[in-house]
């Protein structure tokens, strides 16, 4: 490794495969502080359903880009990556190293690759799609974007209406599917020397994992969470209200699901999202290293990781 370029390591894997804690053991080990790359944990006061850790269960470890923005903040990529930059260049001199930790693979990949440059935005075409969102049946979007390009469809939650209608724009416009343009992207970091770790939980573990979560969530006070946040004066409309398990709490509040409706339908979506989690992550980080079993179990295999990695300065 070159000695000039700054150590920075990052956690991926699928929902429920123990990358916090992970995350932590890794950053007692290497004096380091946590950058958080969620799409959802960035929002302020949408904790139960992102599995948020508490401050008391942080160790005491500074977490950077955690309850961040406003809920009905329109953040994107470009954003993420522009604030996970400065947050890096405030680590670097007090000789922290940043510990990346989150599912957003996009986000991710935009911080360290960059973006690609794509057309710029097309207001009436923008209109019509996202009336289309409202007017057609649920799924549209969806549909309409896995005929135009399946694997960024693959990539995109059917209830994330902003990312579908900018997939479906950027393809339209461009003449060529987004997931192509996504390989071409611009303005990589530079200054350092990436680590990254997977964890890959076996597949059958994982998902009990999941569905014991989808579970919990719900008994553990997300619906009183949804209920206080909607109280507060935040729009249905807001972003994170799209994200897994908030969807289908507001379906159980509206009537549309039973409770127990609600907690199967949070887990089977949160089973098929952790599934293109790992689609993206062995796709986008060919040179990440693997561990088959959750954080919690790989906490030794990550320090040998790490410290073979240091050694090579």
């Amino acid at each position: 490794m070159d000695e000039a370029l700054h150590p920075l390591i990052a956690v991926i894997g699928p929902t429920a495969s123990g990358k916090s804690e992970l995350a932590l053991d890794v950053a007692e080990r290497v004096n380091g502080e946590i950058v958080n790359y969620d799409s959802v944990q960035l929002y302020r006061g949408f904790n139960i359903g992102t599995a948020k850790l508490a401050l008391e269960h942080r160790r005491g470890i500074p977490h950077y880009l955690l309850d961040s923005i406003e809920p009905q903040a329109i953040f994107t990529a470009g954003d993420y990556a522009r604030e996970a930059r400065t947050v890096l260049k405030e680590l670097k001199p007090r000789g922290k190293t940043a510990i990346l930790v989150g599912g957003t693979g996009f986000y991710l990949s935009a911080l360290i690759r960059g973006l690609f440059a794509g057309p710029t935005r097309d207001e009436q075409l923008r209109e019509r799609l996202e009336q289309m969102a409202t007017d057609k049946p649920s799924g549209y979007l969806k549909r309409l974007l896995t005929r135009l390009d399946r694997q960024a469809a693959e990539r995109i939650h059917a209830n994330d209406t902003p990312k579908l209608v900018r997939a479906i724009e950027v393809s339209l416009l461009a003449g060529r599917p987004i997931s192509e343009q996504w390989e071409g992207s611009s303005e990589p970091l530079v200054g350092y020397q990436v680590l990254t770790l997977g964890l890959s939980p076996p597949r059958e573990r994982l998902y009990e994992k999941i569905n014991a979560r989808a579970a919990a969530i719900f008994q553990s006070g997300l619906i009183e969470e949804v209920e206080g946040l909607l109280e507060s004066g935040i729009s249905r409309d807001a972003r994170p209200f799209t994200s897994l398990g908030y969807a289908q709490c507001l379906q159980y509040l509206d009537g549309r699901l039973s409770l127990d409706s609600a907690i199967e339908a949070t887990a089977k979506a949160t089973r098929r999202y952790a599934k293109r989690q790992l689609t993206w992550f062995r796709h986008r980080e060919p040179d990440a290293k693997w561990a088959e079993g959750f954080g919690e179990e790989s906490a030794d295999w990550a320090r040998g990781q790490v410290e073979q990695w240091l050694e090579k300065r």
